[in-house]
Order: C-alpha cells, then sequence, then structure tokens
C-alpha cells in the first residue's frame, strides 16, 4: 500500500497535476528560487518620517490613552496596565490619528531593549514610557507618559537616528546581497551559443588545468 502511494504520486505528477513550477525536464536542473525578504526599512527613513502626514502628527505631543482590557472595571485595568507594564509591554492609542501601539520593553521581544524605558520611579501616580521600534519602515521612538489612575497620558514619536543607520546598512547589505545572486543565476543560466552545446562542462572545475580557469565566465559576475 505504501509503494502504491508513492506511485500514485509519481502517477499524478507525470499527468500534469502538479503545478507547473514543480515540473522541469530531466536534463535540465532546476533553477533556484531566490525569496527577498520584504526590508525591514525605506531608504529614505528620515524624509519620510519629517514629510508623511501620520508621522508629522505623531511627532507633536499629544493624547495617549491604555486601550487594553476595554470591557473591565477601571480598578482592574488599572492593576492589569501596571502588571503589563511590569512585564514589559502595553497596548497604547494616539487618539487624536486612532494610532494603535503595542510597545515592548524587555528583551525577549525587543532587540533594542537596553534603550527602553518603564519608569515608576520617576514621577509619582505615573510610569514614564519609551520603546524604539520600526512603523510604515521607520525606525521610530516613542516617548511618554500615562497616568496610573486615568490610564492616559501624553506622548510623542521622535526619528531614531541611530538605530536607523543599523538598519540602513542591513538594507544595503541584503540589496546587494540579492543583486549579486540574481547576477550568479543569470550567468549559471545564461542561454548556452549553438556552436557550445556539446560542451559538457560550461563552466570550468578545480581539476582543469590552470589556464583554463581564466576563461570569460568568471568574469561574469562583474558589476556595472
Amino acid at each position: 500500500m505504501h509503494h502504491h502511494h508513492h506511485q500514485s504520486l509519481g502517477d499524478a505528477a507525470l499527468a500534469g497535476m502538479m503545478p507547473p513550477y514543480e515540473q522541469a525536464p530531466m536534463f535540465e536542473p532546476p533553477r533556484p528560487r531566490f525569496i527577498f525578504r520584504m526590508p525591514r526599512v525605506v531608504p529614505n527613513q528620515k524624509s519620510k518620517f519629517e514629510s508623511d502626514e501620520l508621522f508629522r502628527r505623531l511627532s507633536r505631543e499629544s493624547e495617549v490613552r491604555y486601550t487594553g482590557y476595554r470591557e473591565r472595571a477601571i480598578d482592574e485595568r488599572r492593576m492589569r496596565f501596571v502588571t503589563d507594564c511590569r512585564k514589559g509591554y502595553a497596548e497604547l492609542s494616539f487618539l487624536a490619528s486612532g494610532t494603535n501601539l503595542q510597545l515592548y520593553f524587555n528583551a525577549n521581544h525587543n532587540p533594542y531593549a537596553t534603550e527602553q524605558e518603564c519608569d515608576f520611579e520617576k514621577e509619582r501616580n505615573k510610569v514614564h514610557l519609551r520603546s524604539s521600534f520600526i512603523m510604515n519602515g521607520v525606525c521610530v521612538r516613542f516617548r511618554g507618559w500615562v497616568d496610573l489612575e486615568r490610564l492616559d497620558g501624553v506622548a510623542c514619536l521622535e526619528y531614531d537616528e541611530g538605530r536607523a543607520q543599523v538598519e540602513d546598512a542591513q538594507l544595503n547589505e541584503q540589496i546587494e546581497s540579492h543583486n549579486q545572486r540574481m547576477a550568479e543565476s543569470k550567468r549559471m543560466y545564461a542561454p548556452t551559443p549553438p556552436e557550445e552545446q556539446m560542451v559538457p562542462h560550461p563552466r570550468p572545475l578545480p581539476c582543469m588545468a590552470p589556464e583554463t580557469l581564466n576563461n570569460p565566465p568568471l568574469r561574469w559576475l562583474s558589476f556595472e
């Protein structure tokens, strides 16, 4: 039965029931599929932060409110807000724009935890919060405070210059790596000229004579 199952899968593939991209002629090795991960940031973070209408509104100090457990009584919500903050996260909303944020303050959730703040000591009956994250492709920092009785407060978003530089470097590295792999793919799978169709090894192998290692194909990796 087990053997028959595998046989039926093979029959299905031969019958053309498998997706077209799974079918490859037996004499041609399957081409690698390159997946370009969606970049975490946009190429021009600072100009987007300064020109985007939403960021311009959020960069001005305005009212924020705790949005967790809205259906619960105020006493329980106060307790849960403090508990959430001490665990390392908080759900807050900028009221004017309706922008909801899930902020993180601890190392388990946020790689930038060393720059986070969740300070109950700075001011009586308030918690001061600071959290860095990426929003709409831009590195930003939430900075503000929340009143522990009313569960609202004042906050703004700042452009996080330091983190933006780190993410920019990673973005450039990612793009360069992707371009190199695409160039390598084009080199490996370039159409073979008719007169070379019978050459068994279009690319030089390590065991070949040294002079063959200087063949032009090795220079196809160069970028314009």
